[in-house]
């Protein structure tokens, strides 16, 4: 881990709008629009030297088996500073050791590298075979036992180059490399976690039956003379579950937008009996940790509707899309007609979060230029609707439960597939298209964009988005040119949709106040979901069963497992922008760590925590102000 000092050496490197050289390049950086053809490479210049990385994809014992002979030689006798340039995936790992078994043959040939085909990490072009001259400098030579132990070297690691190239299977891209590795070093953790009590195994099966895609698993065995009871059975299939199935069909409900004279229209949306309260909340409308909760309160019930409606007139979407003020309150308040406050979870205030949260990491001092405004207001519409509909329960409730939803997207991301439809489906509403004005093929960006962002929250998906993520970060940095190439439709889509992946999860890492209320309301929503499933006769998912779980044990699992590596390789995307965030996830994790001890834990995981008194509150709130100063907000 970076100390103070150091991150706030890095921090001093010159940054602009514009172009920065983060690593000394000394050249101008711009970026090109993808909406227009021609013009220059949108290029993220990434850092070096690299940031903190301390997540289980890092650790010693779980990577030594990945590592190539002369990556472990140099892991075994690194320092603290250059275990950082350490690489975990895959593809990237077979590109820094071909660049080796390079370098070596140019030692061993005793070959000048400035007569190489590859000047600076690129090829440089040739006409034929005989313009390259490979001319011999008056170097020693190496000495004997020298020469012969790196010729030993150098056929090992080749060796282990062609090792991996062969188990490479052709109908999978390179980051499908890393995502099984990242699964099997998850698995090994998991097995060790679980051993350590009986709420760690459930634990473990929670975190794998939600961030893990079932399709690399093996399927349990059926057992084929059923259930004992077959009316437990048939209460199972017949979507008899306590949910009811939902639709697309649009809910409506009455507010007031506030008189309206040609359009004009409230500040924010909406009137509210305390304007200056609203007005002080979005305020903080880009800062980190804006408090969604209170402006729930201030407005109404209505925060996705003024978050995202000042989030997109400030991007000004209403100039981009040609439409008024109007129609884009009346797109964003069915919207949130449509999220089901009932749940104590998957409700506005959580759609607001995610919107809020997106729009402050698209404002990163990284990202500037890179994204085009209708990128930005897809990833900000995308962010609003992502859980629009949502019934309280997961994917696999609705599978388990024979429900027709699963039915109709035939098990594969059910509930993503649904908020995609309803989201789309309110567009039709009368004044409520905000899309209505833009060209068909800007159209079919946009909705594609939107589409693929939203799909990608499906939390099976996590692994791969992680590894993908992170092939793509570790493969630029090894190829020496330290940008990352964001000028094709796959690369710059798969930066944003793991932007919205990392503020649907981004909960741990807000301010400790907010995080401790989010957790009690995600943990109501699964318990409510586990008395269903008892009552149905279901299996009680991992983490549901109210009279087993284990809340603070299994925060710090969902932040070592989940959180921490997915939020650490995003810190490396964007470096150092979001080395605060980092600190408030250490914070927040070392809060609950703390509390899975408690003296009245008693004989069982169970950590649910009587509610304490007034004082016992003021207390803790007193510490918490000064143990986390995290706590305050940051601006973008």
């Amino acid at each position: 881990m970076l100390s103070t000092s150091a991150r706030q050496r890095r921090a001093t490197i010159p940054l602009s709008n514009k172009s920065f050289d983060a690593i000394g390049l000394g050249r101008a950086v711009t970026h090109r629009c993808p909406m227009t053809m021609g013009g220059e490479e949108a290029l993220l210049v990434l850092p070096n030297p690299t940031p903190r990385r301390g997540s289980f994809l890092y650790r010693f014992s779980d990577s030594d088996c990945e590592l190539s002979p002369m990556s472990l030689s140099r892991k075994l006798s690194a320092s603290e500073h250059q275990a950082e340039d350490l690489l975990v995936t895959p593809f990237a790992q077979v590109l820094q050791s071909l660049r080796s078994v390079r370098e070596n043959y140019i030692a061993l040939a005793n070959i000048s590298p400035a007569q190489s085909r590859r000047q600076s990490g690129s090829v440089v072009s040739a006409t034929s075979p005989e313009d390259v001259t490979l001319k011999m400098e008056p170097r020693p030579p190496l000495a004997g036992d020298r020469y012969k132990k790196m010729v030993e070297e150098t056929l090992s690691e080749l060796e282990w180059c062609l090792e991996q190239l062969e188990t490479i299977q052709t109908h999978k891209s390179v980051a499908n490399m890393a995502t099984s590795k990242f699964k099997r070093m998850l698995n090994r953790e998991l097995d060790q976690f679980s051993e350590s009590s009986r709420s760690g195994n459930e634990i473990s099966e929670y975190i794998v039956n939600t961030f893990v895609d079932k399709q690399d698993f093996q399927l349990p065995v059926v057992n084929i003379e059923g259930p004992e009871n077959d009316d437990e059975q048939s209460t199972a299939l017949s979507g008899d579950c306590g949910v009811s199935d939902v639709t697309a069909q649009p809910d409506r409900r009455e507010v007031n937008p506030g008189s309206s004279i040609d359009d004009v229209m409230p500040t924010y949306g909406i009137e509210t009996e305390d304007e200056q309260q609203l007005c002080e909340i979005m305020e903080t409308v880009d800062f980190w940790g804006m408090d969604v909760f209170r402006l729930y309160d201030v407005t109404g019930s209505r925060p996705l509707t003024v978050t995202a409606f000042t989030i997109l007139k400030d991007r000004e979407a209403l100039k981009l899309l040609k439409i008024s003020a109007r129609t884009l309150f009346v797109y964003l308040s069915s919207v949130e007609d449509n999220y089901n406050q009932s749940n104590s979870y998957h409700n506005s205030i959580h759609a607001a979060d995610v919107t809020q949260t997106s729009n402050y990491l698209l404002r990163l001092t990284s990202l500037q230029d890179i994204f085009t405004e209708l990128e930005l207001i897809a990833t900000v519409v995308a962010s609003a609707i992502h859980d629009v509909d949502h019934p309280g329960v997961t994917n696999q409730y609705i599978i388990d439960s024979g429900m027709e939803l699963a039915v109709m997207y035939n098990d594969i991301s059910v509930l993503e597939n649904h908020h995609l439809a309803v989201a789309f489906t309110l567009l039709k509403e009368p004044g409520a298209n905000i899309f209505e004005h833009l060209p068909t093929a800007s159209y079919q960006t946009v909705r594609r964009m939107i589409i693929d962002i939203v799909l990608a929250t499906d939390m099976s998906m996590h692994m791969s988005l992680l590894a993908d993520l992170k092939t793509m970060v570790e493969t630029q940095k090894i190829t020496g040119s330290g940008m990352l190439h964001l000028d094709n439709y796959s690369d710059r889509i798969q930066v944003l949709k793991a932007l919205v992946h990392c503020s649907d999860l981004s909960n741990p890492t807000k301010p400790l106040h907010l995080y401790r209320q989010w957790t009690e309301r995600i943990m109501e929503e699964f318990f409510l979901q586990g008395d269903l499933e008892r009552g149905n006769g279901l299996e009680i998912s991992p983490m549901c069963d109210r009279l087993t779980a284990s809340v603070e044990k299994s925060q710090v699992g969902f932040i070592d497992y989940i959180v921490h590596p997915l939020w650490e390789t995003w810190g490396e995307l964007v470096y150092p922008d979001c080395q605060d965030i980092l600190d408030a996830l250490e914070a927040n994790r070392g809060w609950f760590q703390a509390r899975i001890a408690a003296p009245f834990q008693g004989n069982q995981d169970n950590v649910l925590r009587e509610e304490p008194n007034e004082e016992d509150d003021d207390d803790e709130d007193e510490e918490e102000t000064k143990e986390t100063p995290h706590k305050k907000l940051w601006r973008r």
